[in-house]
């Protein structure tokens, strides 16, 4: 069973910024792509970002595009996501997820049915 675990949440206000990270507890499943996406209060979970894991190729939502960076290091098997000038609207609980099928387009990767792993959240909260 592979865990995943984010960290970094909290409160900031607009135009802050914040780093999430997530450990996958496995290092050895195969994970051929890890994303973050982010569930407000009432909405539906959206997709913020992946980055497949052999290449590093990075995708991210139009919202976030400019602004967060997704990142991985192999080594800690860990992925991150930099989130600089946040804005209120970005207020969620972000939620890491790794995915275990191959696509080729990374654009793939946007859609949460392609994941097989996900984590618990983390709250992360940006005052006006």
């Amino acid at each position: 069973q592979v865990q995943l675990v984010e960290s970094g949440g909290g409160l900031v206000q607009a135009g802050g910024s914040l780093r999430l990270s997530c450990v996958a507890s496995r290092r050895t499943f195969s994970k051929y792509a890890m994303g973050w996406f982010r569930q407000a209060p009432g909405k539906e979970r959206e997709f913020v970002a992946t980055i497949r894991w052999s290449d590093g190729i990075t995708y991210y939502a139009d919202s976030v595009k400019g602004r967060f960076t997704i990142s991985r290091d192999n080594a800690k098997n860990t992925v991150y996501l930099q989130m600089n000038s946040l804005k209120p609207e970005d207020t969620a609980i972000y939620y890491c997820a790794a995915s275990s099928t191959y696509y080729r387009g990374t654009y793939y990767y946007a859609k949460d049915d392609v994941y097989d792993y996900w984590g618990q959240g983390t709250q992360v909260t940006v005052s006006s």
